[in-house]
């Protein structure tokens, strides 16, 4: 069977990925995880979702629950046994489960550790007792951390900024070291500030775009953390679906056992972000468009730009992103407005 790409909005690549994988997503109920669920089940692969709901959401895989090839195991990865038993029967690991955010590890860094990387070994653990084929988990664009040098490549790294930037970096040190020691295939993708739809835009920790958009959509005006001149490579959603499935699939050997970033490749600063935000919202609403924007502080632990080179995925696992900054807003604005107005 084949796995078409315009399963996710794109239309460019075909993917072979086998419907009788029986494939388990950490973190599933998530933002990301729960799309991957959902794109997974799509093809007709069995998928195990665990979760143990501290940041997911019910809401996110309500609607997988009576799917016969989908199943829910209520567990936490800091507890080994939990680990274990969503391994049985596994062939492949999509690992998300983390606690994200730079400032929840600085208000909260013991907690933040616990998770990524004494729950990330567990996972690690696991997957290794359970020969699992393939382990391809979620790292961080804040691995770059003081780095200074734009694009961002995979291999020239800077010291970590933030509690949660260690987390995501040991992780890709015991990959590494479970990969040489034990055999284990693992691919680290180091996301570059993703969004789209199901993201949460509520809580104290919750990522720009979508707390933006419900601002605008409350009539508020969202604040800006400093000038509005720093810069993120914004990266879609889909374009994130398509890196794990070009991950689980890859029979190259270069591609095995190494990070890549994932990112569109271009860099959008927060004041032209809040400027796309205000029109396509205004297009539902043109009360929004004269809703004004705040500026405050620069925010602790925050690097002033982010880009990524996407080069070496497109090179060795044929990465092709399709949605840039402004088709990828457009998707999350429609999806916000008809899911959350």
């Amino acid at each position: 069977m084949i796995f078409v790409l315009q399963n996710l909005h794109m239309n460019s690549t075909t993917l072979q990925l086998n419907p009788d994988f029986h494939i388990l997503v950490t973190g599933g109920a998530g933002f990301i995880g729960s799309n991957l669920c959902e794109t997974l089940l799509e093809n007709g692969n069995k998928v195990s979702c665990l979760d143990n709901f501290a940041t997911g959401k019910r809401e996110n895989i309500n609607h997988l629950l009576s799917n016969n090839k989908f199943s829910l195991i209520e567990g936490d990865i800091r507890n080994l046994e939990d680990c274990h038993k969503a391994c049985t029967g596994v062939d492949y690991i999509l690992h998300q489960a983390a606690l994200g955010s730079v400032p929840r590890s600085i208000n909260d860094p013991i907690t933040t550790n616990d998770v990524n990387v004494s729950g990330f070994l567990n996972m690690l653990v696991a997957a290794r007792d359970a020969k699992i084929k393939r382990f391809v988990y979620a790292a961080s664009s804040s691995t770059y951390g003081d780095s200074k040098g734009l694009p961002k490549v995979e291999d020239v790294i800077g010291k970590p900024l933030s509690p949660y930037a260690i987390t995501k970096y040991v992780n890709e040190l015991y990959a590494d070291i479970f990969s040489k020691t034990y055999g284990l295939e693992c691919i680290g993708l180091r996301y570059f500030n993703v969004f789209g739809r199901k993201q949460d835009p509520n809580g104290a920790y919750a990522a720009v775009i979508p707390k933006f958009v419900m601002q605008f959509m409350n009539y508020e005006s969202p604040v800006i953390n400093g000038d509005g001149t720093y810069s993120r490579d914004f990266t879609y959603i889909d374009n994130v679906l398509q890196m794990n499935i070009r991950a689980l699939v890859s029979t190259n050997t270069a591609a095995v056992n190494t990070v890549y970033n994932v990112a569109y490749g271009e860099r959008t600063d927060l004041k032209e972000l809040t400027s796309l935000l205000r029109e396509y919202l205004g297009e539902f609403d043109a009360k929004i468009k004269e809703v004004d924007v705040i500026h405050g502080p620069n925010r602790q632990g925050d690097i002033p730009h982010s880009l990524a080179s996407i080069d070496k995925a497109k090179e060795l696992l044929g990465y092709s992103p399709e949605f840039n900054i402004k088709n990828g807003l457009k998707e999350a604005v429609q999806w916000y407005w008809k899911n959350l107005k």
